[in-house]
């Protein structure tokens, strides 16, 4: 089974309160998305390999290490996911970007699937797919499927504030894919929106509704 990880670093949950206050305006909300979505990067990225090079300083020859093995692709599910993928790529300037174009049907509030883009070699990379909001869990688990359908196997979660439910669900359907996660809130409501939550993350981002 997939592990669980709450990054509950404290500027990691000071941002996420200030996102989650409703006179918060589209910029903050974006810059505030952006710098955690960096801060989790950190955490997301903890076991990378490491191996030893030889390089020069200023003084002498020395052993040091560097990142080695699979290189990283980040793939947001579209549209909210797009506001994560800067932090990402501030802290891993040569990753690879792919998108995932899903949107919930009103009626059945199930994903339906309309784009996907991903990078040739993303087969060989670890992915990281983005998504603010994990409420039920359909778009997310859809988008690692479809991920899994094109010869993708190395693949990591990663979300803002979640569900149980969603988790729930995610864990279900892709025991494999471990989660990082900033909070875990309380249920979902009558809608399918995430309590407390902050709303619907794509509208507060791109100042829409």
């Amino acid at each position: 089974m997939g592990k669980v990880h709450v990054i509950n670093h404290p500027l990691v949950q000071h941002k996420l309160t200030l996102m989650r206050r409703e006179d918060t305006g589209a910029k903050d909300f974006r810059e505030l998305l952006g710098e955690i979505a960096m801060l989790m990067c950190y955490e997301v990225t903890r076991d990378l390999p490491m191996e030893e090079i030889e390089i020069t300083t200023p003084i002498c020859k020395c052993k040091s290490r560097v990142i080695s093995g699979k290189k990283l692709g980040v793939i947001p599910i579209l549209r909210a996911g797009l506001g994560m993928v800067d932090g990402f790529m501030k802290l891993v300037p040569t990753c690879k970007v792919g998108h995932i174009g899903l949107y919930r049907n009103p009626v059945t509030h199930k994903p339906v699937e309309y784009y996907c883009k991903l990078p040739p070699d993303a087969g060989e990379r670890e992915l990281i797919v983005v998504d603010p909001m994990l409420a039920t869990g359909g778009s997310s688990s859809d988008a690692i499927t479809m991920l899994k359908s094109r010869g993708c196997k190395y693949i990591k979660l990663v979300c803002l504030v979640g569900a149980p439910e969603g988790i729930e669900y995610v864990q279900k359907t892709h025991p494999d894919v471990d989660i990082y996660i900033a909070a875990i809130d309380e249920k979902l409501n009558e809608n399918k929106y995430i309590v407390p939550g902050l709303g619907d993350a794509g509208d507060r981002i791109f100042g829409t509704k």
